[in-house]
């Protein structure tokens, strides 16, 4: 699999940038960006990409998530990139998420074919672009890379946010998300305000880091599933409502019969 990757700047991820001698041979990598701040990535060499902040929705062909604000794109084609999926470098040194191994090498494609793995921070596929532990097979998008253990999210609390230990197995928690209003689910992380107590998914902070959440934003497979319970409560709504129809109905048919009978008594 192949672990090519451009890299113009590398500050914007969580993890340490190694020293030269443990960066994989420079011939695996692309150039450098251009003194214009266009670039060449190895995912679209036929164009050159130029760095974009609109605050419209896009899908990023390299991690196959989406976004908002910040891109590299194709004037020619409208190929687009995250910011920071076209500046991820091909590896990262003592990533706090994942101090078990030193090392998580860049991927540009998933592994497992068919049978996708999962991000370990936010729960979701992994489709494309990724940082993966060759020990373990610990991975994660290059968003949640760029995410720390404790980060300041004033769009969403006022206070730091810090990663919360992860659920032990059947472990109760009473957390609630903040912003998506659900329960924790499985052993996906989550941050936490220690002074005040507000919650929030990794998934769903992962949505400020990309840009969703700032540019007011709901990403399309969030509304789908809004939408279908959406569907499933007003089913079970007109179920409820079709219920007491359905009751009444049958209350008022047997008081007709029965004033019907009282009647041909009363002629006899």
């Amino acid at each position: 699999m192949s672990c090519r990757c451009v890299s113009t700047n590398t500050r914007r991820l969580s993890g340490r940038v190694p020293s030269s001698e443990h960066v994989p041979d420079p011939e695996t990598s692309e150039p450098e960006a251009e003194d214009d701040g266009e670039i060449v990535h190895f995912s679209h060499p036929e164009h050159r990409l130029a760095r974009f902040d609109f605050p419209y929705l896009f899908m990023c062909m390299g991690c196959k998530e989406y976004g908002a604000g910040k891109r590299f794109m194709c004037q020619t084609c409208g190929f687009q990139l995250h910011e920071f999926c076209a500046l991820a470098p091909p590896l990262l040194h003592d990533h706090p998420f994942h101090p078990k191994h030193p090392h998580l090498l860049f991927f540009a494609k998933p592994a497992g074919g068919f049978l996708r793995c999962k991000c370990d921070i936010c729960g979701k596929a992994v489709k494309g672009f990724s940082f993966r532990c060759a020990s373990c097979g610990f991975d994660m998008h290059p968003c949640c890379a760029a995410m720390s253990a404790r980060m300041e999210l004033p769009a969403a609390h006022e206070h730091p946010l810090v990663l919360a230990p992860a659920a032990g197995g059947g472990e109760e928690t009473s957390f609630v998300c903040q912003v998506c209003r659900r329960a924790r689910r499985g052993h996906h992380l989550v941050y936490q305000c220690l002074p005040c107590g507000y919650c929030l998914h990794a998934r769903c902070a992962k949505d400020m880091v990309n840009g969703l959440y700032a540019h007011g934003i709901v990403p399309p497979e969030r509304r789908s599933a809004l939408a279908a319970a959406a569907r499933v409560t007003v089913n079970a709504l007109f179920g409820v409502i079709g219920g007491l129809i359905e009751g009444i109905g049958e209350g008022i048919g047997e008081a007709f019969v029965e004033n019907i009978g009282r009647s041909r008594r009363s002629f006899r």
